[in-house]
């Protein structure tokens, strides 16, 4: 692991606080349920708009909380540079847990591509205009035709990275729970976490 070891051995904290832990499970429901709907739902998508709108006070409150919460929420306790990413990646495939105490360098990858293709996707449905004089986004009307007709192809777009980005969490998860027998949903349950300080 990188430097700047504090302890060698293990010890068990509270880490994620409640809000932090509920914002992440009410957020894969509801993006996993408006995936679904904008790809198998009805012709009328009124209940996809409506989770799209709570999807977008869910990122909101993360930016948020990425500020202003608990040291672990924050962006600047989480978010590395070049270096510590190397470092990291450079033992990631050892078969130990890594004891990381919170979001990993490459972890902390996944959250700002995750929190920036939400926004994406919330942004292009708001200005969308599939032309089927249902489905129109809220704010279509605030920006030119041809934006509005490219958005709903954004808007697709979108949701194949959405689908890219929660499959590879899936897959990471799985990685550290048989390679490095390291269980990372608990955490995300119960708050508390094995960590090493660094």
């Amino acid at each position: 692991m990188s430097g700047g070891q504090t302890s060698t051995q293990p010890e068990r904290v509270k880490l994620w606080d409640p809000l932090l832990r509920g914002f992440h499970w009410i957020l894969a429901v509801l993006v996993i349920a408006a995936w679904c709907l904008g790809k198998f739902g009805p012709l009328n998508m009124w209940l996809h708009f409506w989770l799209g709108y709570t999807i977008i006070g869910l990122v909101a409150f993360r930016l948020i909380w990425g500020i202003v919460g608990p040291k672990p929420a924050r962006f600047t306790s989480f978010v590395r540079g070049p270096g510590a990413i190397i470092g990291y990646a450079r033992h990631m495939f050892e078969r130990r847990p890594s004891y990381w105490p919170g979001h990993n360098p490459l972890g902390a990858l996944s959250v700002l591509a995750l929190l920036a293709v939400l926004i994406w996707q919330v942004g292009t449905g708001l200005i969308a205009d599939p032309d089927d004089y249902i489905n129109i986004g809220p704010l279509a009307s605030e920006v030119s035709r041809a934006t509005s007709r490219k958005a709903v192809g954004w808007h697709h777009l979108g949701a194949n990275l959405i689908l890219i980005l929660v499959l590879l969490h899936v897959a990471v998860i799985m990685f550290y729970r048989f390679w490095k027998r390291e269980n990372l949903i608990r955490p995300m349950l119960t708050g508390w976490k094995w960590v090493i300080r660094r």
